[in-house]
C-alpha cells in the first residue's frame, strides 16, 4: 500500500506467495533402475540360469570351452563320419554273409543241413548288392546330366550326416557317458572320464562308483584346478594320503599334483580340491625375497617365506609360536632360517639372540644387529648358550609379573600385545633366539651342576629350550631351531612336542621327516624324504597360524625365497640403520656385551631341572616311538597316575588312533578298559593304558644292552 502526493492511498497487487520446501539439487538423486540393471539382477537370481554362468571366472572358462568345441567340431564330425562308415561296412558285411542265419543254424546244430540254403541266400544278397550299386550309379549319372552336380553334393551331405549319426559314440563309451555331474567335457585338456579312471586305478573309489563335480576345471596359475565330491563314505583324507598313487594314475610326477581337503562352510570330509601343474613347478629358478626392497618390517606381520606350487605367496607367522627347521646338509636349511630372521631384523623394536654352532660365516652379518651373538662349536660356546637361556627364562618370569600389574586396556590377556612390545618403559620387545645346528649343544656332554644335581650341558639346554617353547611365546619369545640331524636322539621328544611351526626340507627317510613334522605325518601324505635332490630350498611347511593357503591346511609344500649372502648382508645393514635411528641398538651390536646376572638356582626350580626332558643314559638304547612320546608326555605323572585314557594320549600326541594302538601293541604295551565315574554319579567304560604297564615296557627296552 502506497500514499500519493494528495494523501490518498492506492492498493498495489502483491507478488504471489508459494508454500513449498527447499530442495538441494546438489544431493544425489535416486537412480532409475535401467533395463541393464534389471537384466543383471535377473541373471544373478534366476534359477533358470546355470550357476556356472553366474560366476565370471566360470563363465569365461565356459566361453573358452565353447570356442574350442566350435574349432574342433569339423574334426569331430569327420571322425564321426569315418566311424559311421566303418559301422555301415561292418553291418553290410554281416548282412551279405548271412551271419545271422548262420549263427542261428550253428546254435541249433543244423549248419550242415542248412549249408545249401545259406549258400543260395548269400548269392542272392550279393546280387541285390550289385543291383543296388548299379541302379545308384545309373541314377547318379542321369541326375548329373539333367540337373548338374548340386543334387550329388546334397546327397553326399545327407549321407555323411547319416553316417555321422550312425558313428556317434554310444552310451558307456569313453567321452560319451558323463562321468561327473556337470558338463560333458570339463576342459579341452582334461577328460572327466580320465579323472574318474585315475581315481579307480588308484583304488580311491570303487569300479561302480563315480565322482560329482563341484567346481569345473579352470586355469589357476600354470595348471588346472578342479573340485570334486567323493562318493558317500569315501574320505578326502585318504586321497591326500595316497597322492602318489593318484599322481601315478594321472601320469604326472607327484610334485605336480596338489591335493587338499576342502574344509569350512564350503567343504566336508568327502570334498577334494586338486591342482595339476603343467610341468615341474620347482624347475624354474627361485625368486628373490621381497624383503630385499622393504625399508622396514613389522615383526607382528608374517614373514615372507616362499611360494607354493601354485605360485601363491606363503608368509610365515613367528610371534606367539616357535619354529623347527630340519634337513640333511646342503638342502637350504640355513637359508630358510635366515628368511625367518630377516623379517625380525627389519623391525627396529625386536631383540635378537643368534647362536651359530656351525662356526661358519653364514650368520656373521647378524652380529651388527644381535643383542647376543656367538659363533663356535666348543663346550665354552655351549655354556655361553646356557647362560643366555637362563637369562631368557628369568626375563619371561619378569614379563609375566609385569603383565599382572598392567590394566586390561594395555594388556587384555596374559600375553604380549603390539603396543606393549614397542613401549620402552615396559622393556618387553619381541625377542627371538636363533640356534643353527642345535644338535651341537643338545649333544654336548660337558658335566654341570644345577641346584645340587649333576647333569650334562646338553640335558640342561634341552630342558631350558623346552620350557621356553612352552612359556615363552605368550611373553614375546620366539624360538627358532635348525638342525641337520633330525632324529629322536638329537632332539628330545618333549621339546619337539611343543614347537609350533615345522619346516622339513629333504631328509633321509620317513622317520626323520616325522621327527621334524610330527608323528604319523607320513601316513597323512607328508613325507619330506620323497622330495627330489634337485629341488633346493623346497620343503614341507606345517605352520602354526594362518597362511595364504588357508587356516585349515595341515601342511603344504613350499619353495623358499632365495636370499644369498650379499642380500643377507644388505638386510642386516638396513636393520642396524633402523635400530640406530630408533635408539634400540643394544648388547653385542652396540659394543656393550656384558655377562648377565644369573640366578641359576631359581631358574632350575622354575623349570624343574632333571625331571622333564632327560635323555636316556649312555649305553642304553633310545625308547622307540610312540612309547618315547608317551613317557615324555606323562613325565612325573607316570608315577603319580595309575591309568591314562587313550583319547588323552591321542589328542596330546596328535596321532591317528588306530595306528597308535597298533604300534603300542607291537611294542608290547596293550590297552585295557576301566570304569570311571561320570558327572551324573554313574560310571562309564573307557579304554586306556595302565601306567605300570607303560613303565614296565619302557624299563624292558632300557634294560637291553
Amino acid at each position: 500500500m502506497n500514499t500519493d502526493v494528495n494523501g490518498s492511498r492506492a492498493v498495489e497487487k502483491a507478488e504471489p506467495v508459494y508454500d513449498a520446501e527447499l530442495v538441494d539439487d546438489t544431493l544425489p538423486q535416486p537412480r532409475r533402475r535401467t533395463f541393464r540393471r534389471r537384466l543383471a539382477r535377473w541373471w544373478r537370481l534366476s534359477p533358470r540360469v546355470p550357476r556356472t554362468l553366474k560366476n565370471p571366472a566360470q563363465a569365461r572358462q565356459a566361453a573358452k570351452d565353447l570356442v574350442v568345441a566350435v574349432l574342433r567340431s569339423p574334426w569331430r564330425y569327420f571322425r564321426a563320419v569315418l566311424r559311421g562308415l566303418v559301422v555301415a561296412v561292418r553291418w553290410w558285411r554281416r548282412w551279405v554273409t548271412v551271419r545271422d542265419y548262420r549263427e542261428a543254424a550253428e546254435q541249433s546244430e543244423k549248419l550242415a543241413d542248412k549249408f545249401a540254403e545259406i549258400r543260395e541266400l548269400t548269392l542272392f544278397r550279393w546280387r541285390v548288392t550289385g543291383a543296388v550299386v548299379a541302379v545308384g550309379v545309373a541314377a547318379g549319372g542321369a541326375t548329373s546330366l539333367v540337373w548338374g552336380a548340386r543334387p550329388l553334393w546334397i546327397s553326399a551331405a545327407v549321407a555323411s550326416l547319416a553316417l555321422a549319426i550312425l558313428g556317434r559314440r554310444k552310451d558307456g563309451s569313453p567321452g560319451r557317458k558323463p562321468a561327473l555331474a556337470g558338463p560333458r567335457t570339463l576342459t579341452w585338456t582334461m577328460d572327466p572320464q580320465v579323472l574318474v579312471d585315475a581315481f579307480r586305478d588308484a583304488k580311491l573309489i570303487g569300479k561302480d562308483e563315480s565322482l560329482r563335480l563341484v567346481e569345473r576345471a579352470t586355469r589357476v596359475g600354470d595348471g588346472w584346478a578342479i573340485t570334486v565330491d567323493l562318493p558317500a563314505t569315501r574320505k578326502a583324507a585318504d586321497v591326500v594320503k595316497n597322492r602318489e598313487a593318484l599322481a601315478s594314475a594321472l601320469a604326472v610326477d607327484e610334485v605336480q599334483l596338489i591335493v587338499e581337503r576342502v574344509r569350512g562352510n564350503g567343504g566336508h570330509a568327502g570334498r577334494v580340491s586338486m591342482w595339476v601343474a603343467d610341468e615341474d613347478p620347482y624347475a624354474s629358478p627361485p625368486l628373490r625375497t621381497p624383503l630385499l626392497g622393504a625399508e622396514q618390517w613389522d615383526a607382528w606381520r608374517p614373514v615372507p617365506f616362499g611360494r607354493d606350487a601354485r605360485g601363491r605367496r606363503i608368509d610365515l607367522p613367528l610371534v606367539w609360536t616357535s619354529l623347527l627347521v630340519g634337513a640333511i646338509p646342503r638342502q637350504g636349511k640355513t637359508f630358510a632360517t635366515r628368511l625367518a630372521a630377516a623379517g625380525l631384523i627389519l623391525d627396529a623394536w625386536t631383540r635378537l639372540y643368534v647362536a651359530d654352532f656351525k662356526a661358519g660365516k653364514d650368520w656373521d652379518a647378524a652380529a651388527q644387529v644381535a643383542h647376543r651373538f656367538l659363533s663356535g662349536d666348543e663346550s665354552e660356546h655351549v655354556l655361553q648358550l646356557v647362560g643366555w637361556l637362563v637369562e631368557l627364562v628369568t626375563e619371561v618370569q619378569g614379563r609375566y609379573r609385569r603383565m599382572r600389574g598392567l590394566d586390561d586396556e594395555m594388556c587384555p590377556e596374559s600375553k604380549i600385545a603390539p603396543a606393549m612390545s614397542r613401549d620402552p618403559t615396559l622393556d618387553m620387545p619381541i625377542t627371538a633366539i636363533f640356534i643353527d645346528e642345535v644338535q651341537v649343544p643338545l649333544e654336548d656332554r660337558t658335566p654341570i651342576e644345577v641346584q645340587g644335581k649333576k647333569l650334562t650341558a646338553g640335558d640342561y639346554v634341552g630342558e631350558l629350550l623346552t620350557w621356553l617353547a612352552k612359556k615363552g611365546p605368550a611373553a614375546g619369545i620366539v624360538l627358532v631351531l635348525a638342525t641337520q640331524r633330525p632324529d629322536s636322539k638329537t632332539i628330545p621328544s618333549g621339546l619337539r612336542a611343543v614347537l609350533g611351526s615345522r619346516f622339513a626340507l629333504r631328509v633321509m627317510d620317513w622317520r626323520d621327516s616325522n621327527i621334524v613334522l610330527g608323528e604319523q605325518m607320513n601316513t597323512r601324505g607328508y613325507d619330506s624324504s620323497r622330495l627330489l635332490p634337485s629341488h633346493k630350498g623346497v620343503g614341507i611347511l606345517r605352520p602354526d597360524g594362518d597362511t595364504q593357503a588357508g587356516a585349515d591346511v595341515l601342511a603344504m609344500t613350499v619353495r623358499t625365497y632365495y636370499m644369498p649372502n650379499e642380500d643377507w648382508q644388505t638386510i642386516c645393514r638396513q636393520g642396524r640403520t633402523l635400530r640406530e635411528t630408533a635408539g634400540t641398538l643394544t648388547g653385542h651390536a652396540a659394543g656393550r656385551e656384558t655377562t648377565p646376572l644369573l640366578d641359576s638356582a631359581a631358574v632350575a626350580k622354575v623349570i624343574g631341572s632333571g625331571a622333564q626332558t632327560r635323555e636316556p643314559e649312555r649305553g642304553r638304547p633310545e625308547l622307540p616311538e610312540p612309547l618315547a612320546s608317551v613317557v615324555a608326555y606323562l613325565g612325573d605323572g607316570i608315577d603319580e597316575r595309575d591309568f591314562v585314557p587313550t583319547a588323552e594320549l591321542v589328542e596330546a600326541l596328535d596321532v591317528e588312533p588306530t595306528v597308535f594302538g597298533r604300534q603300542m601293541g607291537e611294542l608290547g604295551c596293550h590297552s585295557d578298559r576301566r570304569r570311571v565315574p561320570r558327572e551324573d554319579g554313574g560310571t562309564r567304560q573307557i579304554r586306556g593304558y595302565f601306567t605300570a604297564a607303560i613303565r614296565a615296557t619302557a624299563s624292558s627296552y632300557q634294560s637291553e644292552e
